[in-house]
Formats: C-alpha cells, sequence, structure tokens
C-alpha cells in the first residue's frame, strides 16, 4: 500500500467516524425512554406525567415509560436523572416542588438548574383557597379583615411544612400585612378532614384536589392564586382582585433530561411537547385534571424554575422557616 493510499484510508476512516454521532441522533430514539418522578404513583404528578409519555410515545414512535421514585420531596428522582447518561434515554418530569425544594433544603445531591437540560413545561395550574359553606369567610378580603380583627388566629392548612401551600400561605400573608397560623398536616386528605370539622379556616390545595366538593357545596372557594380567574369556578375571584395588582402564584409540571444532553434531542423534544399540549385531545385532557396546557422554549422554562427559586428561598429568609 503506498503512503498515498494509507493517507486515503485513513482519512476515509476519521470520516466516517466523525459521521457517527450524527447517525446515532438521527436515528433517537431507537430503545425505549424512562421518565422519572419524585411522587407516588396514581397521585396528581404520576397522572400528569402519564398523559405526556403517552403522547410523546405516540410522537417519537419508541414507548415513553414512567417510573415514579418517590423520596424525599422528590429529589432522590431529580437526583438520578441528573446522574444519569445524558443520551436522550432518560427523563424528569419535575413539578413546581422542584424549585421549593431547592430553597427549602439546606444542601441537595444536585444543583436545580446546572444539573439539568432544561427541555419545556407542559402544565400549569393555580391553587384555590377553600373553606366550609358556613364560614363567615366568603372571599379574600374577608380573609384579611378575619386576620386583622379576630381574637383567635385564622388557622391555614397545608399539606406539610415546607410546600408550596405553606410558601403561598407565608408570602400572601406578608404582603397583606396580617398573621395567619400555618397548621401542617400529612398530605391533603388530613387537611381537608380538618376543614371538613370545621377546626381550621381554609385550606390551600390544586383544584383537582378540590374542585369536585366544590362543585357539590361541600366546600366554598374564597380565591385563586393566578393572575386570571381560573375557568372552571369563574365566580370566585382572585387574589389579585382583592387588592393585589399582578399577584400570581401557580403551580407547574414539565420535562427536563440530564446536563449537556445532545442540543438537537433537546430541541426535538421541547419541539414534540409543544406541539403535543396543543394538540385538542391533549387539552381536553389536562382540563380534566383541573389544570391548563403550557407551551414556551427551554430558556422560559429555566427562568421559570430560577424566578421560583429566588421567591422561596426570600420567603423562606423573611419567614424564618427552618431549612431542611
Amino acid at each position: 500500500m503506498t503512503a498515498i493510499t494509507r493517507r486515503s484510508v485513513v482519512a476515509g476512516l476519521a470520516a466516517t467516524a466523525a459521521l457517527l454521532p450524527d447517525r446515532a441522533l438521527a436515528a433517537w430514539p431507537e430503545r425505549n425512554i424512562s421518565m422519572l418522578h419524585g411522587l407516588t404513583a396514581g397521585g396528581g404528578v404520576d397522572v400528569s406525567a402519564r398523559l405526556i409519555a403517552e403522547g410523546l410515545s405516540r410522537r417519537l414512535g419508541q414507548q415513553v415509560v414512567v417510573e415514579p421514585k418517590p423520596g424525599a420531596a422528590g429529589t432522590l428522582a431529580a437526583a438520578q436523572v441528573a446522574r444519569s447518561p445524558a443520551d436522550g434515554y432518560t427523563l424528569g418530569f419535575i413539578p413546581s416542588g422542584h424549585a421549593v425544594t431547592a430553597a427549602t433544603y439546606k444542601s441537595l445531591p444536585y444543583r436545580s438548574i446546572e444539573d439539568f437540560t432544561i427541555i419545556g413545561q407542559v402544565i400549569e395550574f393555580p391553587f384555590v383557597i377553600v373553606t366550609y359553606p358556613d364560614h363567615t369567610i366568603r372571599n379574600v378580603s374577608d380573609l384579611i379583615q378575619a386576620a386583622k380583627t379576630r381574637h383567635e388566629p385564622v388557622l391555614g392548612g397545608v399539606p406539610g411544612a415546607g410546600t408550596p401551600q405553606h410558601l403561598l400561605i407565608e408570602y400572601f400573608s406578608r404582603l397583606a400585612g396580617i398573621k395567619i397560623q400555618v397548621v401542617p398536616y400529612r398530605g391533603g386528605n388530613q387537611s381537608l378532614t380538618e376543614l371538613l370539622g370545621k377546626r381550621i379556616d381554609f385550606l390551600i390545595d390544586p383544584p383537582v384536589a378540590l374542585i369536585g366538593q366544590i362543585k357539590s357545596g361541600a366546600l366554598h372557594a374564597i380565591g385563586v392564586s393566578g393572575e386570571t380567574r381560573y375557568a372552571p369556578l369563574p365566580e370566585t375571584g382572585t387574589i389579585a382582585e382583592a387588592g393585589f395588582p399582578g399577584f400570581s402564584i401557580t403551580s407547574w409540571m414539565g420535562v427536563v433530561g440530564p446536563a449537556k444532553m445532545p442540543k438537537e434531542i433537546a430541541e426535538r423534544l421541547n419541539k414534540e411537547l409543544n406541539e403535543l399540549v396543543a394538540e385538542p385531545t391533549t387539552i381536553e385532557r389536562i382540563h380534566a385534571l383541573g389544570s391548563e396546557p403550557k407551551a414556551g422554549t427551554p430558556a422560559d422554562f429555566t427562568k421559570r424554575i430560577a424566578t421560583d427559586i429566588e421567591r422561596w428561598n426570600k420567603v423562606i429568609d423573611e419567614a424564618k422557616i427552618e431549612r431542611i
């Protein structure tokens, strides 16, 4: 073999090797994709994750398998995603609690933004404030007035200390210049039982957990935390309408992957998610969960996570809540 021939062969092999990554990316996905989340099977996050995974499976031509990994407020699943190979075959489905744990935990086994490829938000919903039907508090203004004038404290139930609901009450209390005594329970069912027993004044939870009992008259909705009124409860005013223009705290869910995922895969996933949540059938199914579809860019979702982390860190510092 001449020197020229050898050089030609070597150059050809190098060119072929350089094409392999591009061919692998073009073929992605070639097998099942795992989508991890950190909450229990059958809960709101799990149901939402399965809805999104089903749509992605159809659009990608490979099965997206949801894997609940509950524990440590979702941080175990997030840590596993962060440590996984960045090849597009492991994704994370994160709720807004991802930003809450970033603020409430003294340390985490991952960085809440930098150790992930932020792909896109898919779902958003407000929190609903409810009381029992014959309570004298009928709206947000009544709640503020009661907190200012009652001799006994106004009691607000939340499904655990350090939850988004807890921090929302702390944030609103400081904004309104009032004092509300937060009562943490072991989950939303326990706080609901206490409210129906008239042992607390109100509770805050996602609408999917409350809408049925509001519609039946077992609960009375006094306010929602979003910027605009919640479509299934058009008669219920917002906190913003009660004298706090611009007030908007909503919960969200979205998809991430390990840091340094190939750009082409991340862009493909974002495109598929945005198109998925625009499909009429998907919109209908998301609405049935009490939520709204939410499309956007990775930059949009990154900003949303960062803004929430900053807000909750400030609330925790001002309220002197002990970090875990």
